[in-house]
């Protein structure tokens, strides 16, 4: 017969076990999280109307009618991440400069174009060139630069993500906008009502397409967060007469 003491470990040792299983943290957190405050410069560029802004490297067009409004800004190559920061969020303060506003206010802007590689954008820089209403909020925009602390933040969106056709009979381009959560996506897959899910190819900025015929097909997609690993899934975004050229929003997105 074994021991009382032989017996007491053994049930420690199980004990320990089940609760290592138990306390076990997850491998991956849905939720995106703000970083650490870092630094860096910003400066500013096209009118207080804004008209120079819209287009630009993540192909979001009139950033105004696609949800991102007056706060945004062209990144550097060194954040830009040859497109794969479209969308993403910061939190932005002027510091250390008397031409800062008092009280130090923030603004968060969405990365909606690509500030080319030159001058204060030049890498390793990592620079903000925003739009100048977005400056002029936190600095006189007469100062033309000013030293900033910035952060990645959570995007707060309206509504679900929202998913702008282009392309041909061949092959569906589609440029993912009003993204939450980190703002970004890494992987993207579609579906039609007669096929499996397929994977789309990365295009540029925030566009991705895939080489089939999905006319007279409901589609659906499913989306990857490049910075949280979630995956989400937009069923019947679009219906079985959708269009090219048009936008079909969904009541889905990423946390």
């Amino acid at each position: 017969m074994a021991s009382l003491t032989s017996w007491s470990s053994k049930f420690l040792l199980m004990t320990l076990t089940t609760f290592t299983i138990i306390a076990k943290p997850s491998v991956a957190d849905p939720v995106f999280r703000s970083s650490p405050w870092a630094s860096a410069n910003a400066t500013f560029y096209g009118g207080e109307t804004t008209s120079g802004t819209m287009g630009g490297a993540c192909g979001y067009g009139d950033v105004f009618s696609n949800g991102y409004g007056k706060n945004t800004v062209a990144l550097s190559t060194t954040l830009f991440k040859k497109g794969y920061a479209c969308g993403t969020c910061y939190q932005v303060q002027c510091a250390g400069s008397p031409s800062c506003h008092s009280g130090k206010p923030s603004i968060t802007v969405t990365a909606t174009n690509f500030c080319p590689p030159s001058g204060w954008c030049k890498p390793p820089r990592a620079h903000f060139d925003l739009s100048k209403p977005a400056f002029m909020k936190i600095a006189q925009w007469k100062a033309g630069i000013v030293p900033i602390k910035y952060r990645r933040v959570p995007c707060n969106r309206t509504g679900g993500v929202r998913f702008l056709f282009e392309g041909n009979k061949y092959w569906l381009s589609v440029f993912v906008m009003n993204v939450g959560g980190g703002g970004d996506v890494s992987n993207m897959w579609v579906k039609g009502s007669k096929t499996e899910w397929i994977e789309m190819k990365y295009n540029w900025g925030a566009s991705y397409h895939a080489r089939a015929q999905l006319g007279g097909q409901s589609l659906s997609f499913k989306l990857t967060s490049d910075s949280t690993k979630e995956t989400i899934i937009a069923r019947d975004a679009a219906p079985e007469n959708w269009k090219l050229g048009s936008t079909y929003k969904t009541r889905v997105n990423f946390h």
